[in-house]
């Protein structure tokens, strides 16, 4: 069972006593040019994904495109994650202009609100107040209940909730002027709209217009979905200690197939960036080896796959399983990604 405890702070160690300095210095290292090329690289796949299916247009490769295209969606989310530390492009203000317009924006979000909110979570790790600990506290939970779960994302519901909670907290209060929801619209979802619009003419011009809601609304409302309730499971759900730096979080281990479906862009390295949150994700595997060698493996939490953290996650006996109660709030697991409008009742 988790320790957990009402402390305000999460424990941080310094940095020189994790790393040699001349690997801390490598590790910081940010790049302008790797950060452009990761952001090519997703929308590469994302685009070739739905050339793969325009090319051999058949249920399969409808299938490949989809989750490829709902992982790179996760790609995208997790390159703003790091723009949000400041920590994908070495020009600073990179880290929310360009995040925005080709990371964000794209899927209904915004650099800076979503760094608001998730320097906190970094803050109060696995604390009382840590605003990601809702994601994380229920487990672990019974395999009837993660299977509801994962059918309401793939499904499309519970992405429909949330793109719903969204338009009606953009919306405002009733009590507004027919102008003034319509300015309050505007500044909350206009850049997310004129972005997806963009996204609407390039499948139109490259594909057909259908593609934007095939491979890219629908990626997004479904097998995206899953994989950021996975990713999250996998981060901080069943931890040994949520007081110990080395495993309030956990890293699992990704290889090939993962990395592609599941896991892009070193998400899987998540209790090296909570040591250190300020690394780039492309300097993760690097630090991970630092660790290793300096003899800190044996104090990490380190999954061999992520198949077997959800063993543990869904480990409660299903005759404890009881539909409709406050398990877990799986309208609120991507709050770090969405951040305003997630207050719906949850669902087991």
């Amino acid at each position: 069972m988790q320790k957990q405890h009402q402390n305000p702070t999460a424990v941080r160690l310094p940095a020189r006593q994790l790393v040699p300095p001349h690997i801390l210095q490598r590790i910081r290292k940010r790049s302008d040019i790797i950060g452009f090329a990761l952001i090519i690289h997703a929308w590469g796949l994302i685009f070739a994904a739905m050339a793969l299916f325009a090319l051999w247009p058949n249920p399969l490769t409808f299938i490949v495109a989809v989750m490829v295209i709902g992982a790179r969606q996760l790609g995208l989310a997790i390159l703003t994650h790091d723009a949000a530390h400041n920590a994908l492009f070495a020009t600073s203000r990179f880290n929310t202009i360009i995040s925005d317009v080709f990371c964000a924006w794209p899927q209904m979000s915004r650099t800076a609100s979503y760094r608001r909110y998730h320097l906190q979570h970094h803050a109060r790790t696995q604390q009382a107040d840590d605003p990601d600990l809702i994601l994380s506290a229920p487990f672990p939970i019974t395999r009837k209940s993660l299977r509801r779960k994962l059918i309401r994302d793939l499904t499309g519901q519970t992405g429909l909730q949330q793109r719903k909670a969204q338009i009606i907290s953009a919306w405002g209060p009733s009590e507004l002027s027919l102008t003034a929801h319509l300015r309050r619209f505007a500044d909350a979802q206009g850049p997310a709209l004129a972005s997806n619009v963009v996204i609407l003419c390039i499948c139109a011009a490259l594909f057909h217009w259908s593609y934007y809601f095939l491979f890219w609304v629908l990626p997004l409302l479904t097998y995206h979905m899953a994989i950021t309730r996975l990713r999250n499971i996998a981060e901080h759900a069943v931890v040994p200690d949520n007081d110990d730096p080395f495993r309030n979080a956990r890293t699992t281990k990704a290889g090939p197939l993962a990395r592609l479906l599941l896991a892009p862009y070193w998400v899987n390295y998540h209790v090296e960036h909570h040591l250190l949150m300020h690394v780039p994700c492309y300097r993760l595997p690097l630090f991970h080896k630092a660790l290793m060698a300096g003899g800190h493996g044996d104090k990490m939490e380190i999954a061999d796959n992520y198949l077997n953290v959800l063993r543990a996650a869904c480990s409660r006996p299903d005759d404890e399983d009881k539909p409709g109660n406050l398990v877990h709030n799986g309208r609120r697991r991507v709050s770090g990604n969405f951040t305003d409008g997630f207050n719906q009742p949850p669902a087991a």
